[in-house]
């Protein structure tokens, strides 16, 4: 008998539970996706007609490379149900690199780094001792900590609304939130795990009545378009290369700890070497499909990774649907423009719930073992210099600018950095003993 349930990794639910599920992966990852492009084309000045052709081509590498993560091609491929869009990571190294190459730069760069962060996933197998369930832990809660402002300001209107802050806004997500909980708390089968979709729902049908949709862009937008590579060409400047490169590192670390997110909260179990070296190879590799297209680098997206945690669906047939229609509204401009109208209130109003599952997977890496000793010196010192830059980035004010992009931001990699470091170099004999005394107790 076919396996039909949605919480197997090989899972193939019927379509009419797969779509709502794999849809509501799109909406809470779509303005996301888009929005990195449309930001460094407008600060490089790309022109809106090209930028607009940008957007299709998105959606469209969006979709193939989550269908890689999801079902590998070779070795390249992690087999796990990771979301994969465009990160918005690389934006502050993609805008320095195209005002001063142009965006030819940008994506010449892109792609080197890419085939960089592949080669890294050929060996992951060797350095995976040093990512134990403390360290990827530690990644996996400053991952969920980091991305719930983004998650609130998404709540209060969105990114540079004029209107951010209402209580329209507050209402409009804070409705969502509430929908969101009573139907993954109370309610069975399909309308539990389909939550989000429920919420979003909910919330457009509000947001209608509210008068915050404007169906413009849907019917302005053209009918078909074919995706195509090279819109744009490819320049290599060493600089702009390295600069790259650093950021895939920190892509890669991110990555570690969304598939880690993803096995723990959805299986609960730790990541394999396999997953592990096919989801780094498939980033990389991704990213070298982006610059192909002309967009910028892709990754495991995170709040997909929380969708996970919380429903518990891991059929990766459920997120291949979803990169189905990724790739259909590549094609057809119009479906793209009717998932974008939706206000940012009604996404944020999920996303919070969201980014805090993924804190919530984080802490239950982390608390495999026992929080004592060893192990809290670990957490403490990484999510305290780690986050707290991240809170506080002009800290680093007087520091080179290649320091500031690469340790500021969202202090993920510091985190990551200082777990690594401090799991190499404390001694695991103290924490034993400790545990021995803590038995004897």
């Amino acid at each position: 008998m076919k396996n039909r349930s949605p919480y197997d990794l090989d899972g193939v639910p019927v379509l009419k539970e797969a779509i709502p599920l794999g849809l509501q992966h799109i909406l809470a990852m779509f303005v996301s996706n888009l929005a990195p492009i449309l930001i460094v084309g407008g600060v490089i000045g790309i022109p809106s007609e090209k930028l607009t052709f940008l957007i299709q081509c998105t959606m469209f590498v969006s979709g193939i490379n989550t269908l890689i993560q999801a079902y590998r091609i070779g070795p390249i491929g992690a087999r796990l149900p990771v979301v994969v869009g465009t990160s918005f990571a690389f934006v502050p190294v993609a805008i320095s690199i195209g005002l001063k190459y142009g965006f030819e730069g940008v994506l010449g760069a892109a792609l080197v780094g890419g085939l960089f962060e592949a080669f890294i996933g050929l060996f992951m197998r060797k350095v995976r001792k040093f990512f134990p369930p403390i360290v990827t832990g530690v990644v996996v809660l400053s991952i969920g900590l980091s991305l719930l402002p983004v998650g609130i300001k998404n709540l209060a209107g969105g990114f540079g609304a004029k209107d951010f802050g209402s209580l329209s806004n507050l209402f409009l997500g804070g409705t969502v939130l509430v929908v969101v909980i009573i139907f993954n708390q109370f309610a069975k089968g399909i309308w539990r795990t389909a939550a989000i979709a429920v919420g979003t729902v909910a919330g457009i049908i509000i947001a209608g009545f509210m008068g915050k949709i404007d169906f413009g862009a849907v019917s302005q937008a053209s009918y078909f378009v074919v995706p195509k590579p090279f819109t744009y060409g490819l320049e290599f400047h060493l600089d702009a290369i390295l600069a790259m490169m650093l950021m895939y590192v920190v892509s890669a670390v991110e990555t570690v700890g969304d598939m880690s997110g993803v096995t723990m909260g959805g299986a609960n179990r730790e990541v394999t070497d396999k997953e592990l070296s096919g989801g780094i190879l498939a980033d990389g590799f991704g990213g070298v499909v982006a610059a192909s297209f002309s967009i910028l680098p892709t990754t495991s997206f995170s709040q997909n990774t929380g969708i996970v945690a919380m429903t518990g669906v891991m059929s990766r047939f459920v997120v291949g649907t979803g990169a189905m229609f990724l790739i259909v509204g590549a094609f057809i401009p119009k479906i793209g423009a009717l998932i974008s109208i939706i206000p940012a209130s009604v996404i944020g109003g999920s996303l919070v719930m969201l980014f805090a599952m993924i804190a919530i997977s984080g802490i239950n890496l982390i608390t495999k073992e026992q929080l004592v000793g060893r192990n809290a010196v670990i957490v403490a010192v990484a999510l305290g210099l780690g986050f707290g830059m991240g809170s506080v980035p002009e800290a680093l004010a007087y520091l080179p600018e290649s320091f500031k992009l690469i340790f500021g931001g969202s202090g993920i990699v510091v985190s990551a950095g200082i777990a690594v470091v401090l799991n190499i170099i404390l001694p695991k004999e103290i924490e034993q003993k400790e545990e021995i005394k803590l038995k004897r107790a």
